[in-house]
């Protein structure tokens, strides 16, 4: 049946016909009142998303594209960073830094594991020359479905006192709490086609006052990514450059929705979300990538030990119009990825799941009990 694909996967996620529909106006001038006044309602709606009182700019960009501003922005070449590596966009990140010239040193752990914050804080602590300029950390690993522990990280950089501290929020914002302003995070970059359920093309960078104040000594070479432009043209409604009107549209469409919605009942969507997949999958006998305790609400990544992971995605997309993601770089073919972020519901959960166990009884997974996934899911959903 056409017309029927259903994404679950990490980015795009699911868009609501409410925003399809706001896309589908015609655009209107970007320099015009009325283009200004959307443009106002939006930047005080992702304000109120990112939880802060500071500024939140808007780029024609991905994630990759609000990251990269995040660092380039506040940083000199030769700046030494600590970039935390788990998974293959902290890795990104280090290609980024390095790019650019910036003295990098990894924080690393085995992809599937969470970040130790103790390393952070040995490194920190012993940089008694405050050398160090940044902590750049992914927060939701979307590659591996583990989620770092940026609190207590974030303690450790505050304790420091010079450095700044870079957030790669880009599969958790807008599924996880990260009370901005409370914390004192600097930067933290995100990107439309994931908890903000619109389709890729913005980027989202919040920035703080103290990474202001390091903004006007760095160096790095920058101009469309220039942030200084977003803020001066953000403060008067507008943008530097053409901005993606249409996508506008619909990001002024699921902010509103986010907002009826509520912040508390979104983060509690998403971690029901978490735990009945995850309850599902055990109940089939298969091995989780993440650990119960470092697990992201926003994706859950599987590592099938009796079946080929290409395999089971090729079944759900074949006989269900269901899209899962496979495995990055090492972990091709041993791996997949289930998304449950943004425009998801129950009823995706549980549909996803029931595909999921017709694949494994089809591939003669012989410990697999029909119903028995289905089951734990809606044990979750019931509580």
């Amino acid at each position: 049946m056409d017309d029927k694909l259903m994404l679950m996967i990490p980015g795009p996620t699911p868009v609501p016909e409410r925003v399809l529909l706001a896309m589908a106006k015609h655009p209107m001038g970007h320099r015009s009142k009325d283009f200004e006044a959307i443009a106002g309602e939006i930047t005080e709606n992702l304000k109120w998303l990112h939880q802060t009182q500071g500024d939140v700019l808007m780029l024609t960009s991905s994630g990759t594209g609000a990251m990269e501003a995040g660092i380039i922005n506040f940083l000199s070449a030769g700046d030494r960073v600590l970039v935390g590596c788990n998974g293959k966009f902290g890795e990104r990140w280090v290609e980024v830094a390095t790019a650019y010239n910036l003295n990098v040193e990894q924080v690393t752990a085995e992809w599937g594991k969470p970040l130790d914050p103790e390393e952070f804080r040995v490194k920190l602590e012993a940089d008694k020359d405050k050398q160090i300029k940044a902590v750049i950390v992914t927060h939701s690993e979307t590659s591996t479905g583990v989620i770092n522990d940026l609190a207590t990280i974030n303690r450790h950089v505050k304790a420091h006192g010079q450095a700044l501290i870079i957030v790669d929020a880009v599969t958790s914002l807008g599924a996880v709490h990260i009370p901005i302003d409370e914390w004192g995070l600097d930067v933290v970059a995100s990107g439309s086609q994931k908890g903000f359920m619109v389709p890729p093309g913005m980027g989202f960078v919040a920035v703080s006052a103290k990474a202001w104040e390091a903004y006007k000594t760095a160096t790095l070479p920058r101009y469309y990514l220039d942030l200084g432009k977003y803020r001066k043209a953000a403060a008067k409604n507008s943008s530097p450059f053409t901005p993606p009107v249409n996508l506008m549209y619909g990001l002024q469409a699921s902010l509103g929705m986010m907002k009826a919605e509520g912040l508390e009942n979104i983060f509690a969507r998403h971690q029901r979300h978490k735990n009945a997949t995850r309850a599902a999958v055990k109940a089939l006998g298969m091995p989780l990538f993440a650990p119960d305790e470092a697990a992201s609400p926003a994706i859950t990544a599987v590592a099938p030990v009796s079946v080929e992971a290409e395999q089971v995605r090729s079944i759900l997309k074949k006989r269900f119009d269901i899209i899962l993601a496979g495995g990055q770089d090492h972990l091709k073919g041993k791996i997949f990825r289930m998304g449950h972020l943004g425009f998801v519901s129950d009823r995706d959960i549980l549909t996803a799941i029931a595909a999921l166990e017709t694949a494994l009884v089809e591939l003669g997974v012989s410990n697999v009990t029909p119903g028995a996934g289905v089951a734990a899911a809606s044990q979750v959903f019931a509580q």
